[in-house]
């Protein structure tokens, strides 16, 4: 998930908006969790309607007040907004956790096409590796409430880590976001030379005068 920002700037939407501007910051925040990213304008009331229905599905998973653990979960509200006055109003009474990005960057439109963004509202669900679970989970949403979440952790496969906080990551090895394909990409180079190796046996035998063949180039 977090490839999909790196380079970016995320914004909480708290009072004094504060940034995540560092590989490591947005690392902390996404990492090991399901992305919700919530297309929408304060201008659309179907967004309106919809959104006191999924501040409350938010809040439910994710506040002390209803839950021991928060969920893995983290909103970003893409803003199809026309002006940033009304982005700001939108999401005044929605939940401080929500994340955004700055009104003005044109990855907002990247993100719709990447998505294929059709309407508004739409609630499109990532795993933590940006494969996708869900296109638009507005009705399923609407319909099972925080019942949802079950269902995309068990197809995400989440590790349970909901009971670490941030406090915690903290004291940890902090990892790049690209680290994941760094190891992959070294699993699969000490596969092929162990296969490379296997195969080379009779020939490296012969060489040392060991191997029952012979170099077919000797």
């Amino acid at each position: 998930m977090v490839e999909l920002f790196v380079g970016k700037v995320l914004v909480k939407n708290n009072r004094d908006r504060d940034e995540l501007d560092t590989e490591r910051e947005v690392l902390l925040r996404l990492q090991n969790r399901i992305v919700l990213l919530f297309f929408g304008s304060g201008d659309c009331p179907r967004c309106r309607e919809f959104a006191p229905t999924l501040k409350e599905f938010f809040v439910r998973l994710t506040d002390e007040f209803y839950v021991e653990r928060a969920a893995q979960l983290v909103l970003l509200y893409v803003s199809l907004d026309q002006s940033e006055k009304r982005q700001s109003k939108f999401l005044k009474d929605m939940p401080k956790r929500w994340l955004t990005l700055p009104f003005e960057d044109p990855y907002k439109k990247e993100l719709a096409l990447m998505f294929e963004v059709a309407e508004i509202p739409t609630v499109v669900v990532l795993r933590p590796d940006c494969t996708m679970i869900s296109p638009n989970a507005v009705d399923e949403i609407s319909r099972l409430g925080p019942d949802c979440f079950k269902n995309w952790q068990e197809a995400a496969e989440l590790i349970d880590r909901s009971f670490m906080m941030a406090e915690d990551f903290d004291d940890m090895r902090m990892r790049s976001a690209t680290d994941p394909l760094r190891r992959l990409k070294y699993k699969l180079e000490k596969k092929k030379k162990k296969e490379e190796e296997e195969d080379s046996k009779e020939g490296e035998g012969s060489q040392n005068g060991k191997g029952e063949g012979q170099d077919p180039w000797g």
